[in-house]
């Protein structure tokens, strides 16, 4: 089947090599997009009984859903959020886990011009509270899951402007409305187009791997920046069945399982489970024939410590990763046992998919690839001067003369970091990488988490990469400690495998520390080794290098 979404949104919708991909990539913006009106109400359309949505959870429960099914309820959502008096302009919370309701909420609130607020359930009463007053949202719809409900109400009490608390089930307290109720009831959806392309469409709160979360706020063309994200990195087609493992809290769900997967024309598949095992995941592969799969560096990290022959695995056409650089290692094993090389992807909360490796290019395990077409990225040196051929320098997309499709238009209420972070004709991501030869852009690290020490300028991935080859290490962070001698030096603090641990002794150790400096240069060998058994994370699975720093900042001062 012929894909003619792909052909309204861009002047060439087929592409035979990197070459005339780079080329001949260009988008055809029609006026006022409006992503549920312009996709999703076509394709119901057109193609009304073709399947859109996949969804199962862990209790053996499952739904499928049409495109005529989506813009039937997805309607009956828009309907109930207006009955409510929410509207164009206001800002929702959602904190909807992987429910199938999200989907639909997420559309409904596009149709009525409100702007979307996807939020983690890890969220505590302080981070809710914190991101209710900086937004300014008067909505919030959650699932009625007991923990994820008191944090709601004991941040409502400390900020009641909070207009509208909405439940989706099964729990529904007092105070909150009822969602399926509301939905059940709700009139005939007959809203007008009230958007232009220049609205406020959704708002992320980033990682917040350094300080308070910023607001990445994005207009209504925002979807169609991940054309490139679903249709020329994940590589699907009209019958694609694409898994992306994420919550949809995280930037990721709507990178992975949702614009650029239904503008390409695929199947989403939603595996909703409240624990993550390597091997359900694995399973469902096999069960539902996926076709398409993604999933940050650690997901694929636990799948290759699983017995792969258990699983049938055979339907895999396309796999991809994102979210953290690619340690090599996990490459070459899951190509080893399954054939499929894991094309990386690089990008944020700010942007779509700004750096991939795409099907026309040759992988080269560890690169994330190069620069996708919609954006003209350049890497600048402190100096402000285009770094040469292997030289590191930060990652920064040309702003003039007009803002590129897919990235976000400022920091929300924030002049000062928006400044910061939009200058001299630039948006500067804060991410380091070198180039090689080919063109091919390497990950370094943040630029806040480079090492200084005696003279070298050492970034964390590189230092992690060569950890993760010892069969010891699960995971790793890489940060800066205070060295009188050397200004910095550097520290690995490392989570190592369950048949490891009673052997976390000072000859582990040296033995590390021997194994990194036969991988990589030896002056980048870790002086200071510390075993935990987790890593400090950010609610979207970024590991929090600084939390570490500051833990042992604490223990010098003291």
């Amino acid at each position: 089947m012929t894909n003619t979404m792909l052909d309204r949104f861009l002047k060439k919708s087929t592409f035979n090599s990197q070459e005339d991909f780079e080329k001949n990539f260009e988008f055809v913006i029609p006026e006022n997009f409006n992503f549920a009106y312009d996709v999703m109400d076509v394709w119901a359309e057109e193609t009304p009984d073709r399947l859109a949505l996949l969804w199962c959870n862990d209790k053996g429960i499952e739904r499928r859903f049409t495109f005529a099914d989506i813009r039937r309820e997805s309607n009956k959502v828009a309907s109930y959020l207006l009955s409510l008096g929410i509207g164009k302009g206001d800002f929702v919370m959602l904190i909807m886990k992987r429910r199938y309701q999200f989907w639909l909420t997420m559309l409904a609130l596009h149709k009525i011009g409100a702007v979307a607020i996807p939020a983690s359930f890890l969220l505590t009463k302080k981070d809710i509270v914190y991101r209710v007053k900086a937004a300014g949202v008067n909505a919030l719809i959650a699932t009625g899951d007991e923990e994820i409900l008191r944090h709601v109400n004991e941040a409502h009490a400390e900020f009641p402007a909070l207009k509208h608390r909405i439940s989706i089930g099964p729990v529904v307290p007092e105070g909150w409305d009822d969602f399926k109720a509301g939905v059940k009831v709700a009139q005939e959806y007959k809203g007008e187009r009230v958007t232009k392309s220049s609205d406020f469409l959704l708002m992320y709160f980033t990682s917040g791997t350094n300080g308070q979360p910023k607001m990445a706020i994005h207009d209504h063309t925002y979807p169609l920046g991940h054309i490139g994200t679903g249709a020329f990195w994940h590589n699907l087609h009209m019958g694609s069945l694409h898994l992306t493992v994420a919550d949809t809290g995280w930037a990721k769900a709507t990178w992975g399982k949702m614009y650029g997967q239904w503008i390409a024309g695929a199947t989403l598949f939603v595996y909703d489970h409240e624990k993550f095992h390597a091997s359900d995941i694995l399973e469902k592969v096999g069960q539902y024939r996926i076709t398409s799969f993604c999933a940050p560096p650690t997901i694929y990290r636990f799948m290759i410590r699983e017995d792969l022959s258990r699983f049938d695995l055979s339907s895999l056409e396309h796999v991809t990763t994102a979210g953290e650089a690619l340690n090599s290692a996990v490459f070459d094993k899951f190509k080893e046992i399954t054939g499929l090389e894991i094309k990386e992807g690089f990008g944020q909360s700010e942007t779509t998919c700004l750096i991939a490796t795409t099907p026309w290019m040759k992988t080269k395990p560890g690169s994330m690839g190069k620069p996708m077409p919609q954006y003209d990225i350049h890497l600048l040196t402190s100096e402000g001067k285009e770094a040469k051929v292997g030289e590191e320098g930060q990652i920064a997309i040309r702003t003039s003369p007009k803002k590129p499709i897919g990235l976000c238009c400022e920091y929300y209420h924030n002049d000062g970091e928006t400044k910061r972070g939009w200058h001299d004709g630039f948006y500067f991501t804060g991410d380091l990488a070198y180039k090689d030869e080919d063109g091919y852009y390497w990950f370094v690290g943040r630029a806040d988490d480079v090492i200084k020490s005696s003279g070298y300028r050492i970034g964390p991935f590189e230092v992690e990469s060569a950890l993760m080859t010892h069969p010891a290490v699960v995971e790793c962070a890489i940060t800066g400690v205070p060295d009188d001698i050397r200004g910095m030096v550097v520290k690995a603090t490392i989570v190592l495998g369950k048949e490891w641990k009673d052997k976390a002794n000072e000859d582990l150790v040296k033995e590390l520390q021997d194994h990194v400096k036969r991988t990589t240069a030896p002056y980048k060998y870790p002086r200071v080794v510390e075993f935990v058994d987790e890593l400090p994370k950010t609610h979207s699975g970024k590991i929090r290098r600084v939390e570490i720093r500051e833990k042992d900042a604490k223990k010098t001062e003291g």
